[in-house]
């Protein structure tokens, strides 16, 4: 499991020396948008730097193209820059962009476009509408892996996503949870330096921070040490609040919650409800459609 996420990593600083995303001007547009559109669509993004809705949605628009791995291309052009183009291209407010596809009339959005239009937008034009549907029946066997265990064909499944889609944020995630389960705490945190911000505020690899930063709470845990002194004294608090803090570090919330859960069942005000209160930052972190969260609130 030494794989590091090279294609997030690549993700910023690598886009435009790989050509996907490209700023340009009127007298570029004939070479960047027309001509390159013969080989591959091309999405024309027109802002202007003084628009906030345009930083945000440029911002997911060269996500998604990036995530499209090579199948579509942006260009973006500067409407304060270039007056005469955007005319020209009928662009009557901004954010706007256009989709050019060799000879075919350009498909065109335009406003403070949802993360959901964007993403569609690119998938009708680069064919990533199958692809993403052969990506989630992956993923799904590999989440349903990684709940039993099988951390083997868990791994190979979401490094089979990260080759076809390196900016996968449930792929990325997924591989994350992989390391702490696996207990490579800090591998997950050599990645996660090269994941970009944008990335890093999805709910998947937020949750996974979030996973790190709790765990980084507690002191460097001694799991066997905690495993015998609760085998001599099942009423040791502190040691089953240990094995559960470091269950938790390494990916495991199912069996933290149990032993938090215990705590909870035995001794309600132990360390002032602490166990109760680490707890229900666990199921914050898993959030209210986690099953396991949900589970966990339920016995709560």
């Amino acid at each position: 499991m030494d794989l590091i996420i090279g294609g997030a990593a690549a993700a910023t600083g690598g886009a435009n020396a790989s050509g996907l995303v490209k700023d340009s001007n009127t007298r570029g547009f004939m070479q960047d948008v027309i001509d390159a559109s013969v080989s591959v669509p091309i999405v024309v993004d027109f802002w202007s730097p003084h628009s906030p809705s345009c930083k945000q949605v440029s911002a997911l628009l060269d996500r998604h193209v990036r995530a499209a791995a090579g199948r579509v291309r942006l260009v973006r052009i500067n409407v304060n820059e270039n007056p005469q183009l955007a005319q020209q291209m009928q662009v009557r407010s901004i954010p706007t962009a256009f989709a050019v596809k060799e000879d075919r009339p350009p498909d065109m959005l335009t406003g403070a476009m949802s993360e959901h239009e964007i993403k569609s937008f690119i998938d009708a034009i680069s064919g990533n509408a199958r692809l993403n549907a052969q990506i989630e029946t992956i993923l799904d066997t590999a989440r349903a892996a990684l709940a039993d265990g099988d951390l083997s064909q868990a791994i190979g499944l979401y490094q089979q996503v990260l080759q076809a889609a390196p900016d996968n944020p449930g792929a990325i995630a997924g591989f994350l949870r992989c390391n702490l389960a696996s207990g490579r705490v800090d591998q997950a945190r050599a990645i996660l330096v090269q994941i970009p911000d944008d990335l890093k505020k999805h709910p998947e690899i937020a949750s996974v921070i979030a996973t790190l930063d709790l765990a980084a709470e507690d002191a460097v845990i001694d799991p066997e040490a905690a495993r015998a002194k609760l085998a001599t004294n099942p009423d040791d608090h502190q040691a089953r609040f240990d094995l559960a803090m470091a269950a938790y570090s390494v990916g495991d919330a199912a069996a933290a919650i149990r032993g938090l859960l215990e705590i909870v069942r035995r001794d309600r005000l132990w360390d002032d409800d602490g166990a109760r209160k680490r707890l229900l930052k666990i199921l914050e972190v898993l959030g209210p459609s986690d099953p396991l969260g949900k589970s966990g609130r339920r016995r709560l």
